[in-house]
């Protein structure tokens, strides 16, 4: 009974570099992001892949694994037709692998060194005697594998470390020990993702009887089936007999023949990984930037820790303030300038962007943000996170919550910077300033030239002089016509004045509480928001890149 696998397709070798190429790609995009425990395999996978395409791509490595006393050793030497491998019952028979190459040595000698076969235990399976009767198997570098199930640990590493390293792999069982829990759930169940590039052998098939010998090999299909393993080749062999060898040496052959086992074995290994990855991405990342609604509670939890309100508080009080100095009696202005102003207070003068780079602090004296106010703002910048990664799976929302609060330390500084530098709109006098200003002046002029009129009169009166004659406005001299009506229109410009003066103070607060919003919005947006978009890239970018790994 010989059942060989032939569903394979052929693998190109351009589409595994290419798929290889995509698995380092998101290596690259999940680098900082994914715990490193979760991407050894895919390291791994990855330079094998990169060192075994550069090796040889004229042999194929075949090993024989089995448990002690299966005959894999009798298998090896009987293929070889020498006597290479030692062969016995106490455990371990095999401590370390042997290999035979067919064809030149030289060839596959950086291949051996690559996978770990010590010189002293290599073989060239060539003579002048055999002429061209084992030309079909150049190429093969069969490998004898240390048991499995050895007692020593040792051994049972280095299996483990060459059956990652092998194009195909012989698994060798015997009548007696082919249902063994530990070959199925350990070894055979672990390769069902490498049906290609497995085959079983039901060695020392003599001896069964045969009768027993189908009924043995439909019950050991039914296990290789509930691994996973459907359609995989399963050979009866007998080592004592050349004649028992057939199946398995037409199957190597083909192998050997197709050049394709280490390209499948390779692919294999990158659907393994990938499957494994798959759980680390999944919908699509948001194409646009955290929506407006996480954007908007979070500049209003910016600005009260940046004390925004307080500024623009200031910029209403500063407003009044320089209003009344330019547009009040000129008389009583100096007073005005003995008080401080609010603006200035907060070293904040006034000047923005456009103002002379000496009028920029380093610091203002905007007060610290409250207990409140840092409470609010870490809500804000974990809403930002959680809303932007509600989708994604995990570890990428711890990531996502991560990189939002990466630059928190830096806010507070970039905050003050921000405020320093806006322009708070207060750097320019408004025209209609000067304008009441000047007609202040004016009244102002005209009372103290009338007083100056009446005090000349009365000292030429008092000094015995002719008095002054006084032109009169019906029955009120000039003089004390310029004099009151100076003074009540000063006070009547001023009254006029002090409503569009609240107005337009109201006006300026608003107008520089917009550019104070911006400006911490913008703080935002590169110390909270453009992190957090960074992430959603590269997970953006590991999603399509693990996509492009997994076809093909």
């Amino acid at each position: 009974m010989r059942e060989t696998f032939r569903g394979g397709q052929r693998v190109d070798p351009d589409v595994l570099i290419a798929r290889l190429q995509a698995l380092q790609r998101f290596l690259g995009a999940v680098d900082g992001q994914v715990p490193d425990a979760e991407l050894v395999a895919a390291h791994t996978v990855v330079e094998r892949a990169g060192t075994r395409l550069a090796l040889s791509g004229h042999h194929t490595v075949v090993a024989l694994a089995g448990a002690t006393g299966s005959g894999k050793s009798s298998l090896f030497n009987a293929l070889a037709r020498l006597d290479l491998s030692p062969v016995g019952v106490r455990r371990p028979t095999t401590g370390v692998a042997h290999a035979c190459v067919w064809g030149q040595l030289d060839g596959a000698s950086r291949l051996l060194d690559w996978i770990g076969v010590l010189p002293r235990h290599r073989f060239v399976r060539e003579s002048p005697l055999d002429g061209d009767d084992e030309s079909t198997l150049h190429g093969l570098v069969l490998l004898d594998l240390p048991d499995f199930d050895s007692v020593q640990r040792s051994h049972r590493l280095e299996v483990d470390r060459l059956l990652g390293l092998v194009d195909l792999v012989v698994w060798v069982v015997d009548p007696q020990k082919y249902a063994d829990r530990v070959i199925h759930t350990s070894y055979l169940r672990e390769f069902h993702r490498h049906k290609d590039v497995t085959v079983v052998v039901l060695n020392q098939a003599d001896r069964l009887p045969p009768a027993e010998l189908p009924r043995v090999l439909g019950d050991l299909r039914r296990l290789l089936d509930a691994d996973g393993l459907e359609g995989v080749p399963l050979l009866p062999t007998v080592a004592v007999d050349p004649a028992g060898l057939d199946g398995l040496r037409a199957e190597l052959e083909r192998t050997v023949a197709e050049r394709q086992a280490a390209l499948r074995r390779l692919a294999g290994d990158v659907d393994a990984v990938v499957a494994g990855l798959d759980p680390l991405v999944g919908p699509e990342p948001p194409r646009t930037r955290p929506g407006d609604a996480s954007a908007r509670e979070l500049t209003t939890a910016l600005a009260g820790a940046a004390g925004v309100p307080t500024v623009a508080e200031a910029v209403e009080r500063a407003y009044r303030h320089r209003a009344v100095g330019s547009t009040g009696w000129p008389l009583v202005r100096g007073w005005r300038k003995l008080r401080p102003d609010p603006l200035r207070r907060l070293h904040l003068p006034g000047g923005g962007a456009d103002a002379p780079a000496e009028s920029l602090v380093a610091a203002t004296s905007v007060p610290d943000p409250t207990a409140a106010q840092r409470s609010a703002l870490n809500l804000a910048i974990r809403a930002v996170a959680d809303r932007s990664a509600a989708d994604l799976p995990a570890p990428w929302p711890a990531a996502v919550i991560a990189a939002a609060r990466s630059r928190l330390a830096d806010l507070p500084d970039a905050l003050d910077h921000a405020v320093a530098a806006t322009d708070l709109g207060m750097d320019r006098r408004p025209t209609w300033w000067r304008v009441v200003g000047a007609l202040q002046w004016l009244v102002t002029l005209a009372a103290l030239g009338g007083l100056a009129w009446l005090v000349l009169g009365y000292a030429l009166r008092i000094l015995g002089l002719p008095a002054l004659d006084y032109p009169e406005l019906g029955d009120v001299p000039w003089p004390t016509v310029l004099l009151l009506g100076g003074l009540l229109a000063g006070l009547l410009v001023a009254a006029l004045t002090r409503p569009v003066i609240r107005w337009a103070a109201r006006r300026a607060r608003r107008r520089a509480e917009q550019r104070l919003l911006t400006s911490v919005g913008s703080v935002g947006e590169k110390h909270v928001l453009n992190p957090v978009w960074a992430v959603l890239a590269r997970y953006g970018e590991a999603r399509e890149a693990l996509r492009e790994a997994a076809r093909g």
